[in-house]
């Protein structure tokens, strides 16, 4: 199997094969590559639908020639936790970030929600985020701003009285129903305009149809949210010996 950086030659083929609608694993089958190398590829540059072979060849140069640039990095720079790869773990956040924006956060959020994803507390200070992405207070405040009005982070007060910004598990839970209700106050506002611009009419019939779908839609997301939030994240009752019980069910 070969190693190292992707050849143009294999962006293009890459490129080829998303615009034939293949799997990222059909595509690392016929390159001779790692499924997880095409999948971190494509979503680095531009996903599936703005993967461009020549700009992402450009882009991986581009950083490679940063790379090469950068200042080296102090020997007194503690290790990545759990033997992990710096390396890799730079690269992986890039491309989490990446896949944020692609789902409509400006890039600061996106980095913000990034390092709070990639924490193994999963929580940091203002002040730690700061320290983190090098930007100021400011912009911080701005990004958690809308992160909070989206569902995507809390906050809470730590023993020092310091606001830590928090995502957890049920915090994926709320944002999902914040985007239901978001969608389920898109179908009433439909329902409104059918009396307004006359039951009957074309535009009325319309919007009626565009209230129906969307009503199923949240109806349908709060549901499948509430399940898996009952089935991932309930641990299992434990016997007084020391074992799970088993569930009802079984």
């Amino acid at each position: 199997m070969p190693g190292g950086r992707l050849t143009q030659q294999e962006r293009q083929q890459i490129a080829l094969g998303l615009a034939d609608g293949l799997a990222y694993a059909e595509i690392a089958r016929r390159l001779d590559r790692p499924t997880s190398t095409v999948t971190r590829e494509v979503m680095r540059n531009g996903g599936p639908v703005g993967y461009r072979a020549d700009l992402a060849h450009r882009a991986t140069e581009h950083r490679a020639h940063r790379r090469r640039q950068a200042v080296p990095r102090n020997p007194n720079t503690p290790p990545q936790p759990h033997g992990r790869d710096a390396e890799a773990v730079r690269e992986y956040e890039e491309t989490l970030t990446t896949v944020f924006m692609q789902s409509g956060l400006p890039k600061m959020t996106a980095r913000v929600l990034t390092c709070l994803y990639t924490t193994d507390a999963g929580s940091l200070t203002a002040a730690g985020l700061v320290q983190r992405l090098q930007v100021s207070p400011a912009t911080v405040s701005k990004a958690i701003a809308f992160l909070e009005s989206q569902g995507l982070v809390r906050r809470e007060r730590d023993e020092r009285r310091r606001e830590r910004y928090i995502v957890d598990d049920d915090v994926m839970y709320q944002s999902v129903m914040a985007s239901a209700r978001a969608t389920a106050h898109l179908g009433e506002t439909a329902r409104y305009g059918v009396g307004v611009l006359g039951p009957g009419t074309p535009a009325a019939a319309r919007l009626e149809n565009i209230a129906r779908f969307v009503d199923f839609i949240s109806e349908s997301i709060v549901r499948a949210a509430e399940q898996a939030r009952e089935i991932l994240h309930t641990k299992p009752e434990t016997a007084a010996g020391g074992t799970p019980e088993p569930s009802p069910d079984r």
